[in-house]
């Protein structure tokens, strides 16, 4: 998973970090895989535990399905809201210079708006949604969360030392 952050620092850089959840059972067993990342050289820093008597969910940036339908919902329907206006606004002007061009105007951007507002909240829901559901649910059953953060190749190193220890999960 990629996280993009946008305009860091003075100037407008794109900087691009990754992202690695692994999903552990117990308390213990995080704790130690924690530990493991770090003796070989990860830095807390970009190391984070989600679970009971951890981080919660919310501090770390995981949010709920339906806070992520709701926000890409917001974002694309805004968007092709703005978008059928001013290309209902161009075509109604050329095509028929009239009275009606801004009720015919007000009706298509609505229209649109509306319509990419209830794919956007399909999108958002059955897209990053599930995947936050998936991560919720394990969070609901007890087991713990350990973020890896940073450049690729530290994640990537993370995952590698991590793969060499832990056994394959069933879940």
């Amino acid at each position: 998973m990629t996280i993009a952050r946008f305009f860091r620092g003075s100037r407008f850089k794109r900087r691009l970090t990754h992202l690695a959840i692994v999903v552990l059972p117990d308390e213990a067993s995080t704790f130690q895989a924690y530990r493991l990342l770090h003796y070989h050289g990860i830095s807390p820093e970009h190391l984070a535990i989600v679970g009971e008597g951890y981080s919660s969910p919310e501090r770390v940036g995981l949010r709920t399905p339906l806070q992520i339908s709701v926000c890409k919902a917001r974002r694309l329907g805004l968007f092709a809201m703005l978008s059928g206006v001013v290309l209902s606004l161009g075509v109604s002007l050329i095509i028929n210079p009239g009275w009606n061009t801004a009720l015919i105007v007000l009706a298509t951007g609505m229209l649109s708006g509306l319509c990419a507002a209830l794919v956007g909240a399909l999108v958002g829901f059955l897209g990053e949604g599930s995947t936050a559901s998936i991560y919720r649910h394990h969070l609901n059953q007890g087991r713990y969360l350990l973020l890896i953060e940073g450049p690729e190749r530290l994640v990537q190193r993370g995952q590698e030392v991590l793969g060499h220890y832990l056994a394959p999960s069933p879940y």
